[in-house]
């Protein structure tokens, strides 16, 4: 048999003088390539149920599927793509023939870092890599630094989310070929956007998922919220393993990803001594290097083991979602509280703490689900929480779609805007956000009927835990996950970065100033301490760093309410440095926000001796100057 030294452990992988095929098939006698011509060719069997062979004869976007002990014919569990959809036939995809113009990027780390949450299919009309790449030198005029892409492995349907996909290895064709998904990386890093890609390790999807074909070991008698959960230490796990950490180091090796965003980690089960993310994130760095990657996890029981190094017990994770400060947010900007968000109150203390520490649950009681929520986290630095006031599923889990600014009022969206974007942590915008994008984002998925019909009852049934929405008058007014106006209703304009100008120039200005001003630049571990100053303002102040030279502090001032005259003002967060006084240095009141504008606000009215008046619903930056 012709020898071939293998990138990858399985798939489908071009050579000068052929393609290589290689599969785990543990419970088949015998595994057959054929090819859409008709042409057959037997693969042999290796140990550990691993199954091999060369075809002299096929070439790059040659199309075969495995036959399978004679019979059934199945699509390549680790095809690279699938242009007729995950029952079609997979295709040989030669990865090193494309001309990648990035050789100088060094990938990126995560302190320093402003993210983009995006879905390429609704990102842009056309909903493809190549449109989306047009768009990209915007998102630089912004002050996006690192673009997180959801799931783009192929998937049933003509839309989806992404979290179904059932071939890992496949980008879905509904996008373009693995070679524009390669070309908008490239693009990215030529404007200095790095990419990372969300990805589902903790189940597939249930239409075209073909794995169980080959092994059904390859699940385990543990569930998940989806399905059957990934068998990553139970027997016959070690080719499981395989296969997800090979995963991993293709997306970083073959189209030049600056790591991964992993999805509801709390479902990805693994009792090894070896954790499976650990030994993911590890292999991938490796296979990376000298690049510097990012690996950030959703992790609803807020553990923060993954983002503590291996010679501390964790799993050398960089970032984690930070849910806790969004809940936070939400009830304050809509002043509800009801299903999972019953155990926030939106008031100062909070987002003080949240700045501060990440987490605010970390052990503590929760009554929302009548256990405790989290692990200590005292000593994590700040830029590993993931600070955010939308995301993909929480604007669909407002039922509508709705976005933030069409939920609060306007100056309440400012202030928390400019909290978010501001804060210590590693801010995140969620695709449209930095332009008060009109169009929703819904819940959308496309499958057969029956399978249309059950997401629609589990979507009711998910959202019944708000009282608010679990009436059949509410229900009435959901949007089908299954009709295409639905995911249609969700393409975002980007012409109004124009027509909304007043919010696009909020969050432009707003990272600017993160940008230039090292005190929020730093994200310096307890690098700002904070105080309430109602049941409705607080002020933080950021600690320079600069050898103690005066006046390098910075203060925001957040209020949530009415305007707040500080009288009297006994906090010592709010005492200017020595031989300096404060001035407003930013103000979410300008009228180039949509604002109402501003008094200096040192300025005593009806002369009451008053220290300052901090207008409602606002955020000011304040910055020392010298009275000398």
């Amino acid at each position: 048999m012709k020898s071939h030294t293998r990138r990858f452990p399985v798939g489908a992988e071009a050579t000068g003088d052929g393609v290589h095929f290689r599969v785990w098939a543990p419970i088949r006698k015998t595994v057959e390539v054929v090819f859409a011509g008709g042409e057959t060719v037997p693969l042999q069997a290796e140990k550990s149920g691993y199954f091999s062979g060369f075809a002299p004869d096929a070439r790059a976007g040659s199309r075969y599927k495995y036959k399978l002990d004679g019979g059934e014919t199945c699509p390549d569990p680790a095809s690279r793509f699938q242009p007729e959809g995950p029952h079609g036939w997979s295709v040989v995809v030669d990865a090193t023939a494309f001309p990648w113009t990035d050789g100088n990027w060094r990938g990126v780390a995560l302190p320093h870092q402003v993210i983009y949450e995006m879905h390429i299919g609704t990102f842009t009309r056309q909903g493809t890599f190549a449109s989306a790449e047009a768009e990209l030198p915007h998102l630089v005029e912004t002050g996006v630094t690192v673009l997180e892409v959801m799931p783009v492995a192929e998937f049933p349907g003509r839309f989806g989310w992404g979290y179904d996909g059932v071939q890992w290895y496949a980008p879905v064709h509904l996008y373009g070929s693995p070679d524009e998904f390669r070309s908008f990386v490239d693009r990215a890093h030529s404007l200095g956007l790095g990419v990372i890609l969300d990805v589902v390790y903790n189940h597939l999807g249930p239409d075209g998922n073909y794995l169980s074909k080959f092994a059904p070991q390859y699940f385990c008698e543990k569930t998940t919220d989806w399905g059957p959960a990934i068998n990553f230490d139970g027997d016959d796990s070690g080719p499981v393993r395989e296969f997800c950490i090979a995963n991993a180091c293709y997306w970083v090796e073959e189209f030049h990803l600056d790591g991964l965003r992993l999805d509801a980690t709390q479902d990805i089960h693994d009792g090894s001594q070896d954790h499976i993310l650990g030994a993911m994130a590890r292999a991938a760095r490796q296979r990376a290097a000298p690049r510097e990657l990012i690996f950030i996890a959703e992790n609803e029981p807020q553990q923060v083991r993954l983002v503590k190094p291996p010679d501390e017990g964790g799993y050398g994770l960089d970032g984690l979602w930070n849910d806790d400060y969004h809940h936070s947010a939400m009830v304050a900007l809509t002043g509800r509280n009801e299903a999972y968000y019953n155990d926030y109150l939106g008031a100062p203390q909070e987002f003080i703490s949240s700045m501060k520490y990440g987490y605010l649950y970390q052990g503590q009681r929760y009554k929302w689900q009548k256990k405790r929520r989290g692990t200590p986290g005292l000593d994590i630095h700040p830029a590993a929480f993931v600070t955010f006031i939308q995301n993909h599923d929480q604007v669909a889990n407002s039922a509508y779609g709705k976005r933030c600014h069409e939920l609060a009022s306007p100056g309440q969206f400012r202030a928390l805007t400019a909290l978010t974007l501001l804060g210590p942590g590693t801010p995140m915008l969620f695709q449209g956000q930095e332009f008060g994008a009109s169009s929703p984002f819904l819940f959308f998925a496309d499958h057969g009927s029956e399978l249309n019909r059950q997401i629609r009852q589990g979507r009711a049934e998910f959202l019944a835990q708000f009282p608010s929405l679990a009436t059949p008058e509410m229900r009435a007014h959901f949007a089908d996950p299954g009709a295409p106006a639905t995911f249609e209703r969700c393409k975002l304009d980007h012409s109004e970065r124009k027509s909304h100008r007043q919010i696009y120039d909020l969050h432009c200005d707003l990272l600017k100033l993160r940008r230039e001003e090292p005190v929020f630049l730093a994200q310096k571990r307890r690098g700002l301490d904070g105080a309430v100053l109602s049941p409705s303002a607080f002020v933080l102040r950021f600690f320079g760093d600069r050898g103690g030279v005066p006046g390098d502090d910075l203060l925001l001032l957040v209020n949530l309410a009415l305007d707040l005259d500080l009288v009297p003002a006994p906090e010592p967060l709010l005492a200017p440095p020595a031989d300096f006084e404060w001035g407003v240095l930013w103000s979410s009141e300008s009228p180039k926000y949509g604002g109402n504008g501003m008094a200096p606000i040192d300025s005593p009215r009806r002369d009451s001796g008053e220290n300052w008046q901090i207008p409602g619903h606002s955020a000011v930056v304040l910055k020392p100057r010298s009275n000398l």
